[in-house]
Parts: structure tokens; C-alpha cells; sequence
């Protein structure tokens, strides 16, 4: 069954999604956005996982410099199915200046979508080649104002790092009016975390996903992938 095929006749819940999808992959040499995995390059791959969440509308940021993104992109979004929501495609222009420009460029495109009642938002990146559906909807599942993805920090063969804490992150869901709150002082690659790590303990929720661990920044993270079949 494909991702998008998870998608029922509910009507859409009460979140958007955001997708971190700007990032210039120096390291790894060649956009990670256009990797393929089963048949799809990744970006396309996590917007299916997005809209299998039946969210109110996704927000994708992409670096403004990149046609071949944006134009995978653009044969999603042609797709003729009355089911899926509004997919916003945002260009970073200034993508090296780190992922909170993405996002605040992404919460202000949510902020111009007046007609929609927005609770909550599932942010995701594109690098995490073992996301799943499923790890997204229990996300979901929380009423936490956050609600946080948890796994254990990997060393560069990818053993666990016994000597670091786990990781605390993405994907993540955020209550939207927070989300707001936040913006004015998103600023470099920081991140969520440095937010959320000054809320009451009550107030986060996490979701254990050892899987998650492995992204892709670099060649050898890329063939080892490759080895695993974890991407094409």
C-alpha cells in the first residue's frame, strides 16, 4: 500500500504540515532532496507521508535556486485528487542562513491562509529516510503543546553514542498559536530545541523512534543507505 493510498475520506484534521526542505546539502554534494527513494525523489516522498496525515494544508520550503525541486514538486501538486489540501510551494532566497528562515518564511505563508482553522503544526525535514506514516500520526495522536520525536544520537559508524543524550526533535508537532509566539526569535540553524527546552515539563510529550536516527548529510551516510536499500 502507498503512502498516499493511506489517505481516507475523513475530513482533514485540525493541522498543517511544514516541510524543511531548503537546505543547500554541502556536505553530501548533490541535493539530498532529489534522492530517490522507492521510485520518488525524497521530497515527494515526504509530502506523501504529509498527506497521509490529512492535514489542512503543507507548507514546502525549497531554495529559491533549485528548479529540478521545485519542479517534482509541481507534478504533486498538478495531481488531479480532490482530496488532497492546498500544497504551498515557499522559496528560500537565502537558504545558507539556516533553517529558522525556512520556518519563519513557512508560518508566515500558514498566517496568509485566513479560511483555515489551524490548532496545531507537524514540522518535517526530508533527510530521515525511515520515516513512516505511522511515526506521524502518533505525533498526532498527543495534545501536548509540544510533541517531539525522540532517538538516540548516532557516531559516524553508525553505532549509538552511549556518552550523548538522545536526540529531542524532528519530526515535531507544535501548537500553532506557540509556533507564533516563537517566530520573532527564530534566528540561524538553532532550531526548535532551545524553545522547547524552557516549557514546563507537562507541557512536552515525546515519541520514542530509534529509526529515525539515521539521516543523510554526508556520502558515507548516503552509500550506507544505499546498502541498506533505504533509498535507490
Amino acid at each position: 500500500m502507498s503512502d498516499r493510498s493511506l489517505v481516507t475520506q475523513n475530513a482533514p484534521q485540525n493541522h498543517a504540515v511544514i516541510i524543511l526542505a531548503s537546505g543547500l546539502s554541502h556536505r553530501l554534494g548533490q541535493p539530498k532532496q532529489l534522492l530517490k527513494k522507492q521510485g520518488k525523489p525524497l521530497v515527494d516522498y515526504m509530502t506523501a507521508l504529509a498527506l497521509a496525515t490529512q492535514p489542512q494544508t503543507i507548507i514546502v520550503v525549497i531554495p529559491k535556486q533549485n528548479l529540478a525541486i521545485r519542479s517534482t514538486l509541481d507534478t504533486i501538486i498538478d495531481e488531479p485528487n480532490p482530496q488532497n489540501p492546498n500544497i504551498e510551494i515557499v522559496h528560500n532566497a537565502a537558504p545558507e542562513t539556516g533553517m529558522a528562515q525556512s520556518l519563519s518564511l513557512a508560518i508566515d505563508a500558514l498566517k496568509a491562509q485566513h479560511d483555515l482553522v489551524i490548532k496545531r503544526v507537524l514540522i518535517i525535514g526530508v533527510d530521515q529516510v525511515l520515516l513512516e506514516a505511522e511515526h506521524l500520526k502518533q505525533l498526532l495522536t498527543q495534545d501536548n503543546l509540544v510533541v517531539a520525536s525522540r532517538y538516540p544520537y548516532l557516531d559516524d559508524n553508525f553505532i549509538v553514542n552511549e556518552n550523548k543524550s538522545d536526540i529531542v526533535g524532528l519530526p515535531i508537532v507544535v501548537n500553532y498559536e506557540l509556533l507564533n509566539t516563537w517566530q520573532s526569535s527564530l534566528s540561524g540553524d538553532k532550531g526548535l530545541r532551545h524553545f522547547i527546552r524552557v516549557l514546563p515539563a507537562e507541557s512536552i510529550a515525546n515519541i520514542s523512534n530509534d529509526r529515525l536516527s539515521f539521516d543523510i548529510d554526508t556520502p558515507k551516510q548516503l552509500a550506507y543507505a544505499k546498502e541498506k536499500d533505504w533509498l535507490d
